[in-house]
């Protein structure tokens, strides 16, 4: 299931990528070449990096490829680095929960009570802000399934 999500998400990313690529150089040539930019493309653009941005991070956490301070861990035996480890995974956890995931959709909630709209492309804008949430559950997807990775090789190694 793991690689299946990483896969997903690795092209979507992508996807999004292309789409930003082709939306600013259709900018460019219409500002320069037109004498009029396409007012909806700096508006799209903008919401694709928003999109690619928060969804980035996510996919790097899950490769574990997120910024980190190693400052604490050379310092520590192997069993409290897999305590510190779970501290941290757990924060990350707490964070993406209630910052990420309840307070995207309250976001949500509320852009959609106030019938928010995008002003170049007339599009509500719970469906930018959408992706908060779903960051959130990447991050927890990915944290949880690290944890269980890790506790299965543990339990592998202690049989041996």
């Amino acid at each position: 299931m793991r690689k299946k999500v990483d896969f997903f998400l690795g092209r979507f990313l992508t996807f999004i990528m292309a789409i930003l690529t082709i939306v600013v150089l259709w900018g460019v040539f219409t500002r320069y070449a037109l004498n009029s930019q396409a007012s909806w493309s700096e508006e799209l653009a903008r919401f694709l990096l928003i999109w690619l941005g928060i969804l980035g991070a996510a996919y790097a956490s899950g490769q574990h490829l997120h910024l980190s301070i190693d400052l604490l861990s050379p310092k520590l035996n192997d069993r409290n680095k897999k305590r510190l480890s779970l501290l941290i995974d757990l924060l990350i956890i707490a964070f993406a929960l209630s910052v990420l995931v309840i307070g995207g959709f309250r976001l949500i909630y509320i852009s959609q009570q106030l019938g928010q709209l995008s002003p170049a492309l007339r599009i509500p804008m719970w469906m930018v802000y959408a992706v908060v949430p779903i960051s959130g559950c990447f991050v927890i997807y990915f944290k949880m399934n690290r944890r269980m990775e890790e506790d299965t090789l543990t339990a592998t190694q202690n049989e041996n």
